[in-house]
């Protein structure tokens, strides 16, 4: 078994949990398991009549899974965790922890296509049954919908030109490894900046095939029905548009940010921000975990 700790060092640890946990006697959920590291300091902060549950997608996050009778661990995509926390007899929760971020073990096991740093399959599925994977995106997508994602996803200024020379490489031999994407794009990339053009290349690339966006907008659309009085959320984002989304969530009850209001001129909305700003890691934490550098926390409390 791989040791936890390499498998993904928890970003904003005690930060999030802080900010979760009011009743140490109540019911949790961290809808992003993976190493296990922020479920393991829930439960440390918990009572021993309390009730954590666990949701991951990923095969290989099931190898951490907590020995506690507290813990009860989903091996779901927390699309469903209505549903599921349901099914389970676990609604409603006092509080909802979301770490939106790739963890360690998938961007350092090259098989699984996550990292640029190794070659592999153009793989990038977070949940491994999926049949959409990165090699069919490159390979099957028409131009304009490499382009759509490239430039939505990615925020790339020549999504363009990255979407057309995508299509006319794999014209002549399908595109199957990650050093062969890299290869065809290589001339694209910014002088001194192909780090950042790859990185941006395949995050858009990764939302796709795990319908990010879309898994995102479905959770945040649950947790009017998920969340009790007064529980809180606390969401850890990497990127602008998952950021924009729970942001527009928190502010205004919809991930689009249109206010809707009552009568009387109040909005309607199921939940208030509790920090002004989002919180990031701190320089320590930075130095500890050079992948926390993007990491923005934002909670708020259900009303």
């Amino acid at each position: 078994m791989e040791n936890k700790e390499k498998y993904h060092i928890p970003v904003l640890l005690n930060d999030s949990v802080d900010m979760l946990i009011g009743n140490p006697s109540g019911v949790y959920v961290d809808v992003t398991f993976g190493g296990g590291g922020h479920s393991a300091e829930i439960l440390n902060r918990l009572n021993d009549d309390a009730k954590l549950f666990a949701f991951d997608q990923d095969v290989d996050a099931r190898q951490n899974v907590l020995e506690d009778k507290r813990f009860v661990f989903v091996p779901q995509n927390f699309a469903y965790v209505k549903n599921n926390l349901r099914l389970h007899r676990g609604l409603p929760v006092d509080g909802l922890l979301a770490d939106l971020g790739v963890s360690s073990h998938q961007f350092d096991t090259a098989e699984r296509g996550f990292s640029t740093r190794f070659d592999g399959e153009l793989d990038m599925r977070m949940n491994q049954k999926s049949d959409l994977t990165a090699q069919v995106v490159v390979n099957e997508y028409d131009e304009m919908d490499l382009f759509r994602l490239l430039k939505t996803y990615g925020e790339l200024k020549n999504a363009r030109s990255v979407a057309s020379r995508i299509v006319y490489r794999r014209g002549s031999e399908r595109l199957q490894t990650i050093d062969e994407l890299k290869n065809a794009l290589v001339s694209l990339a910014p002088r001194n900046k192909h780090a950042q053009f790859f990185a941006k290349v395949f995050q858009a690339i990764r939302i796709e095939v795990n319908q990010e966006m879309e898994v995102l907008k479905m959770l945040l659309n649950q947790l009017d029905d998920v969340v009790a009085l007064g529980g809180k959320i606390v969401f850890i984002t990497y990127h602008s548009l998952e950021d924009r989304m729970v942001k527009n969530f928190i502010n205004s009850g919809n991930v689009d940010g249109e206010l809707n209001k009552d009568f009387y001129g109040n909005v309607l909305k199921p939940f208030k921000k509790i920090t002004r700003k989002p919180i990031v890691p701190s320089e320590n934490e930075l130095v500890l975990n050079p992948r926390s550098r993007s990491a923005k926390m934002r909670v708020a409390e259900r009303i």
